[in-house]
């Protein structure tokens, strides 16, 4: 049987990226280099108790944008204000890892973003001191996988890349080399 093919991304990062980041840092051994771990993707549902049907649209429209199932997130504590009880569904999460995940970074940072309205680059203060990057996405419509007609409604969700890098600055240069459009 034929070796699977490998993601163009994961390729850019084997035979690009990380000799860029040893030579930049200076890393002793290979194994230091930071990598994209995982992808989490989660969407608050606010909606969910006027309206049961959309949770259903919801995630088939984040299964599609993701290529994997997501998992219904419950409430943890019921609250008043919110006319939330403990137990009740309020959002959708994925967590996407190896080669779905470079499968998704690649669609997004080629297809998603450049399709967001006065794109100028993602903000690169969205660091979390821990080499972890977060993103809001304000509307499901920039990925090529949703059909405008079928939008129920727009609803956004955070984005978060997990790395193994010790600081925002590897962290940084990390995504940077792997086609992150950060802004200058």
């Amino acid at each position: 049987m034929a070796e699977k093919e490998k993601n163009r991304v994961r390729a850019a990062y084997e035979t690009e990226v990380v000799p860029y980041l040893v030579k930049k840092f200076g890393y002793k051994n290979i194994n230091e280099v930071p990598k994209l771990v995982k992808i989490v993707i989660n969407s608050g549902l606010g909606d969910i108790k006027d309206n049961a049907k959309s949770v259903q649209i919801a995630h088939d429209e984040l299964k599609a944008i993701a290529g994997q199932k997501p998992v219904i997130t419950k409430a943890k504590k019921s609250v008043a204000n919110f006319k939330v009880r403990e137990g009740m569904s309020v959002g959708l999460k994925v967590t996407l890892r190896k080669d779905r995940m470079y499968e998704f970074y690649d669609k997004f940072v080629s297809i998603a973003l450049p399709r967001m309205r006065d794109f100028r680059g993602v903000s690169a203060n969205s660091f979390d001191g821990r080499g972890n990057y977060a993103l809001g996405v304000k509307e499901q419509l920039i990925f090529p996988e949703i059909s405008y007609d079928q939008v129920e409604k727009i609803r956004g969700f955070d984005i978060c890349f997990v790395t193994t890098a010790k600081t925002d600055e590897e962290a940084r240069e990390l995504l940077a080399a792997m086609g992150m459009p950060f802004k200058k």
